[in-house]
């Protein structure tokens, strides 16, 4: 999602495809729907996408929800294997969704070297780390 303009947010890949806000979206409620798995009170709820910049604010925020309660010493309500299966999964599959869109749209990512990434626990908000090994 770094560096992508605001229109990018209502691109259409072609008809019947979502746009990436709403791709966006779905992700947000996928990972809304994993903390309230692991909280034992699993619900689902389709969100009505938000401008791009602020539904990249959304799913970060949700993120970081679901990433403190990870870390906390409370004991996950469902089964990790099963979340990592559905939700995390699934949130997956439209990671590469967004990105293939971006190169559609002319505002490409750059590939990263993800083993080579500073990754730190507790970080999973909009303020990453630069990436550490790009290529084209």
């Amino acid at each position: 999602m770094r560096g992508a303009p605001e229109a990018f947010g209502q691109f259409s890949g072609g008809p019947g495809t979502r746009t990436p806000a709403q791709i966006l979206a779905h992700m947000g409620d996928l990972f809304d729907w994993a903390l309230s798995i692991v909280n034992g009170d699993e619900k689902w709820h389709d969100s009505t996408p938000l401008p791009w910049t602020r539904e990249v604010e959304r799913f970060f925020a949700t993120l970081e929800k679901f990433d403190e309660r990870l870390a906390s010493a409370e004991p996950l309500a469902g089964a990790a294997e099963q979340i990592f299966a559905g939700p995390i999964a699934d949130a997956l599959t439209h990671t590469g969704q967004i990105a293939m869109l971006r190169r559609m749209a002319g505002a490409p990512i750059r590939g990263e070297n993800y083993y080579r990434a500073k990754i730190q626990a507790g970080r999973a908000g909009m303020e990453q780390a630069p990436p550490v090994v790009e290529f084209d």
